[in-house]
């Protein structure tokens, strides 16, 4: 039997970076907040404290902080004709599952995306004219601009004291910094980090031949920092344990460190743990929800929240989860290219080049999660792309983050796997060898969306959602452009070995960590016949539900997706301040 609980004013689906940052603007004027998060709390588990938080092979290896994909998964199609099939093990992206969610194990890079991004369709279609873009690609703008989303961004790298050097302050660029970045108001809240040698290397080079190498934006303290809450922020130790890792210095700029434990102190404020949502209660003749169906996982029992104002705040795949299984928009069909629920899903390109050097010593092991340079030359639409036959582009970077034992195993091409051999090439090029990267765009297709497998469930009894996802040819020309700049910046190495960049696969495969970043499903825009949400994350079919995360994006650019996802949080926190007092179309 599902219990009734009394009403809340405000209740958040998924406990994570979102849902700490609304949660922030809302309880500032006392409006009650009730947050369900399906995890638990990790602050004072093995994760977060030494020996067990160096555990590479619980944390890393086997996804210790990592949605179980035993209860929930996910299936997979390459094309409309396959039957798509569940993915046991998921190592393509990886959703969190606890207080804070995937923003305690990230490794910090946070950008802002480019000034022109949330305006990408009328770029294009001024700078190259309509019948640049492909009939099967529906970009979109936002309904927002940069200018509008500007002060958000300050205020959350302030907030989470991103370490960075600027490069373009209010239109003047500056030496050191990104001369591609969108203009800002001053220098980042901390200086960035150290350069790595592997940054100090490609930094020359790409120099030489007439780049602009610039430390990427992150998360990872640079030194000891209060944020505007006074909330505190460790130096960063350099031990290599970011990505999949909870750090124990607190030197990580991350939910669990700077949002929950100021907002637990708060009176209007509830967190619920071990709670999995199940659904939303819609009333679709007065077009609003009127609660959330969730189930305790300690228990097993089952409650109805009401709430007043709902707002999803999980990752991507489960926001557009719960608006198919509650029935609320119009699900997308690519066959009659209506609907617009699981609309536009978007992932990320990656690649390399493996260098190898004698006379270097790049010492892997001292790295954080966010020590890397980047170029941005060939970025999104930061240069010409006339005659290309493809939009968008990639950051082409030098990263080390770390040189933990399993994973960090870079060897030269024909070095046997397994044997005396494998072991003294790693014992040769442990210390010798670094990647240059890239992490490119990837614009929508016609054929890339979400929708409810009709043959599998999870362990709720749920339909899980199934990806029609695959490489389309709009990703593979820019795979391939900008691996041939890569191959050309590592034959200035000097190296001893190179391995030629790796392009994109033809099939899309799940076996293979490319980011987490995947965008769409729950798209945002200004018109309801294309867009789930409007400009401010309502839905266009129940004003009192609101959808804020990487599901909103139209479309994913070559950088992470944080900076603009929490600079959308903060503002829908102050817009719910608003609406609470008089709800109404924002």
């Amino acid at each position: 039997m599902i219990k009734k609980l009394p009403s809340k004013r405000v209740v958040i689906v998924g406990g994570g970076l979102t849902a700490g940052l609304v949660s922030r603007q809302l309880t500032d004027k006392n409006i009650e907040v009730l947050v369900l998060e399906r995890g638990s709390d990790h602050t004072k588990g093995a994760e977060a404290k030494l020996p067990t938080q160096r555990d590479e092979l619980r944390w890393d290896t086997h996804q210790g902080l990592i949605q179980d994909w035993s209860v929930q998964t996910y299936t997979l199609r390459h094309d409309t004709k396959e039957t798509a099939l569940p993915v046991r093990w998921m190592e393509a992206f990886l959703p969190g599952e606890g207080l804070g969610g995937a923003a305690n194990h990230w490794n910090g890079h946070t950008w802002r995306w480019s000034e022109y991004d949330m305006e990408l369709k009328t770029r294009n279609e001024t700078r190259y004219g309509k019948q640049a873009i492909p009939k099967d690609m529906p970009l979109q703008d936002w309904g927002t601009s940069y200018k509008e989303m500007r002060p958000y961004h300050e205020l959350f790298e302030k907030l989470f004291g991103i370490a960075g050097k600027a490069g373009n302050i209010n239109g003047t660029i500056v030496a050191g910094g990104n001369p591609f970045e969108a203009p800002r108001d001053g220098e980042y809240a901390q200086k960035p980090l150290e350069y790595t040698e592997a940054g100090l290397t490609f930094k020359a080079v790409a120099e030489k031949m007439g780049y602009k190498p610039f430390p990427t934006p992150a998360a990872n303290s640079s030194s000891a920092y209060t944020n505007p809450d006074g909330q505190k922020l460790g130096a960063c130790q350099y031990c290599g344990h970011c990505e999949r890792f909870i750090c124990e210095a607190q030197a990580k700029a991350s939910p669990e460190v700077l949002l929950y434990p100021m907002l637990k102190k708060r009176q209007a404020f509830e967190v619920r743990l071990q709670c999995h949502v199940l659904g939303l209660t819609y009333d679709a003749k007065g077009k609003k929800v009127t609660g959330v169906h969730y189930v305790d996982l300690q228990t097993g029992q089952e409650y109805e929240q009401p709430a007043d104002v709902v707002v999803l705040g999980a990752f991507t795949m489960t926001n557009t989860k719960l608006l198919l299984t509650s029935k609320i928009g119009k699900p997308y069909d690519p066959v009659s290219n209506t609907g617009v629920v699981g609309k536009n899903f978007c992932y990320q390109l990656g690649g390399g080049v493996n260098i190898f050097m004698k006379d270097k010593w790049f010492n892997p092991f001292l790295a954080t999660g966010s020590t890397q340079v980047y170029m941005d030359e060939f970025n999104n639409d930061n240069f010409d792309h006339s005659g290309l036959g493809f939009l968008g582009g990639a950051g082409i970077n030098a990263s080390m983050f770390h040189g933990r034992p399993i994973g960090a195993r870079r060897v030269p091409p024909g070095t046997p796997r397994w044997g005396s051999a494998w072991k003294k090439a790693n014992a040769d090029w442990y210390a010798h060898s670094m990647a240059i990267g890239m992490q490119g765009s990837c614009y929508p297709h016609r054929q890339n969306y979400l929708d409810l497998d009709p043959t599998y469930a999870d362990s709720y009894g749920q339909p899980l959602i199934r990806m029609n996802f695959n490489w389309r040819d709009n990703e593979l020309k820019v795979s391939k452009f900008i691996s041939e700049k890569q191959n050309e910046i590592a034959k200035n190495f000097g190296a001893d070995i190179i391995t030629p960049a790796t392009t994109t696969p033809a099939l899309f495969d799940t076996r293979a960590y490319q980011s987490t970043h995947i965008t769409g499903g729950t798209i945002m825009g200004a018109d309801p016949q294309t867009s789930v949400v409007s400009p401010h994350l309502q839905h266009w079919d129940a004003q009192n539900l609101f959808v804020v995360g990487a599901s909103v994006f139209a479309h994913n650019a070559g950088y992470n997706p944080t900076g603009p996802l929490a600079a959308l949080a903060l503002r829908l926190g102050d817009d719910l301040v608003r609406y609470v007092e008089r709800p109404r179309m924002l």
